[in-house]
């Protein structure tokens, strides 16, 4: 069985679009998105006297046609915001203390996810090839429902689905961050959250685990260090580990054959762990750009016979 595994898109379009075409590009027999999918910002496109107005990176732009503004769309999309289109009123109206904010972006938001997973039924032939969508800790809770009613896509968070005689296993939260995000726990309530999904795995030696954080302390867990106002210490390069203990504690007590990580962007990397290969592909997905991993199962001897990290 061939597995392509990417994570941490944060809601870029563009590659989106990549990890549906890596399972024919790849001929992958299954893709897996690990988490973080959905994007953290909205674009405010406000109709101005005939004209749109968007500001993108400090700078305004006035746009008269309909391609144009198409054209800025795509742009924003690609960079893993939200493009809302508003009338002056409408953009005036809203504001943090009533919430409406948040629920505009929580609109944009799913109405994106819906369209995304239309194009996962064209691109994936309806089904035809099984791709797993789990979330991450930037993830909100109301992505849940969507992923859970897709026809074409599985949503793996707190399951373990049969992949042909190898078992995946996901979870999507993490331990916790200086950013208090939506899917995060304390490290005995994560070890809790593991021991649940786990237990439920028939043969570990044919087992993956789909954790969005990574484990402590192995190399794929390494972010800039901050200081008390949350800023990279030395412009970046100091670096630290901030993964998950429980998740270190949990791949060394049952050592599954794979256990595939995401969650900390700079941190591409392959380390073995006993019998387990753990894998962080990483993420730029800033530039556009998706990386993965693709990794040749092997039935028969229920072991990894190959893997590559790859980039497009």
């Amino acid at each position: 069985m061939k597995v392509f595994f990417a994570t941490d898109i944060h809601g870029s379009e563009i590659c989106w679009r990549k990890f549906l075409n890596a399972a024919a590009f790849y001929k992958a027999d299954l893709v897996v998105l690990g988490g973080d999918v959905t994007g953290k910002v909205m674009v405010p496109i406000v109709r101005r006297d005939g004209l749109w107005e968007v500001t993108l990176a400090g700078t305004t732009h006035r746009l008269e046609t309909e391609a144009e503004v198409a054209d800025v769309e795509r742009q924003i999309r690609n960079r893993g915001y939200y493009p809302t289109r508003l009338d002056p009123d409408e953009l005036g109206a809203l504001n943090e203390a009533d919430g409406s904010i948040d629920r505009r972006f929580t609109t944009e938001m799913l109405h994106t996810l819906d369209r995304w997973l239309d194009m996962a039924d064209e691109k994936l032939a309806g089904g035809a090839i099984p791709c797993v969508v789990n979330g991450g800790n930037d993830d909100t809770l109301e992505i849940d429902p969507v992923l859970e009613s897709s026809p074409c896509v599985s949503f793996g968070e707190g399951k373990v689905l049969d992949l042909d005689g190898f078992s995946l296993a996901s979870m999507g939260y993490t331990n916790p961050t200086p950013w208090d995000t939506f899917r995060e726990s304390p490290e005995e309530q994560l070890a809790e959250r593991i021991e649940a999904v786990v237990s439920k795995i028939p043969d570990m030696g044919r087992a993956i685990f789909n954790f969005h954080a990574p484990p402590y302390g192995t190399g794929l867990d390494e972010a800039p260090a901050l200081d008390e106002n949350l800023r990279p210490m030395h412009g970046g390069a100091v670096m630290r580990p901030v993964g998950s203990t429980a998740v270190r504690d949990a791949i060394l007590a049952h050592q599954p054959m794979l256990s595939i990580h995401g969650h900390i962007h700079e941190s591409r990397g392959v380390k073995k762990m006993g019998r387990t290969l753990a894998i962080n592909p990483g993420s730029v997905y800033t530039d556009g750009v998706l990386q993965g991993a693709v990794l040749d199962l092997n039935a028969k001897k229920g072991k990894v016979a190959r893997y590559i990290l790859v980039n497009g």
